[in-house]
């Protein structure tokens, strides 16, 4: 599978998985080059997970929030350490 935005891949893996819903690529597979932590706001704070968005931004725009990975999961959400997730301007095929 593939992440990708504006002509970019931004993540490749066979690893994928789903976990809530949504897709999860091995930290291994991620460009960190396109990544940029976002600052955490109080949802983010609260989250029992210890979220981290990044800001999607390759030459041709930023993408606010795009992608996120879990710093400290908690049991139920294990399967995404070292992972990441993306959604809204990021395609995943």
């Amino acid at each position: 599978m593939k992440a990708s935005v504006d002509n970019e891949v931004i993540a490749e893996s066979d690893d994928v998985i789903e976990v809530g819903g949504y897709l999860y690529f091995p930290a291994s597979s991620v460009s960190m080059r396109f990544l940029k932590k976002a600052e955490k706001n109080e949802s983010d704070r609260e989250c029992p997970h210890g979220v981290q968005f990044y800001d999607v931004v390759t030459d041709a725009g930023r993408h606010p929030r795009a992608a996120w990975s879990y710093e400290s999961p908690q049991p139920r959400m294990e399967a995404v350490r070292r992972r990441f997730g993306f959604w809204e301007d990021v395609e995943v095929r």
